[in-house]
């Protein structure tokens, strides 16, 4: 990545120690790698992103299109100042949730330091004064402890159990109203 000034359009949220900015073509190389982390696969999911071209692919159909079609979607996390992508935040529009979630992921080498905190803190605050969100969601395997304290962390509150498809796993579903 370029260590030139990102376009301001891109730039979602600015924090001490992270840019935050819309996800392009160009970041296919970190996704591949980030898709294909143990810690992806185990709470995310198996997105089946093998190569450059899957990457791309994944970003044009799924991150992409949320863009062009919600106005919103996932956002990169650069780390300041050596301008590493070390991860991703931002909001998805389920047709199984009212609301829009919250969702993010580091890589491992970067967790534990408070990125995640600090990154969701500016990308709710995004979502609040400049998307007009008045509730926010978050969605947790049962066993993501972490992220659940993230959320609880952001003022989350735990509501219940349920299954989203396609693949109905059992989540936890937390709640922000502000």
């Amino acid at each position: 990545m370029s260590k030139a000034a990102l376009p301001v359009s891109d730039l979602i949220a600015d924090t001490a120690r992270l840019s935050i900015r819309r996800i392009t073509l160009d970041d296919a190389a970190f996704l591949l790698q980030l898709l294909n982390e143990p810690s992806w696969i185990a709470n995310i999911g198996d997105r089946g992103v093998r190569t450059l071209d899957d990457a791309a692919q994944y970003i044009e159909a799924r991150i992409l299109h949320s863009y062009r079609t919600a106005g919103f979607g996932m956002y990169l996390l650069v780390a300041k100042p050596q301008q590493q992508a070390i991860g991703v935040c931002g909001f998805f529009k389920r047709e199984a949730l009212p609301d829009v979630d919250i969702g993010f992921a580091l890589l491992p080498a970067f967790c534990g330091a408070g990125y995640a905190l600090e990154a969701a803190t500016a990308v709710m605050r995004y979502g609040q004064q400049t998307l007009g969100f008045s509730a926010v969601l978050g969605i947790t395997n049962q066993d993501n402890h972490r992220s659940g304290l993230l959320l609880e962390k952001l003022g989350f509150r735990y509501q219940r159990l349920v299954q989203l498809p396609p693949d109905n796993n059992t989540l936890k579903l937390y709640a922000f109203k502000p």
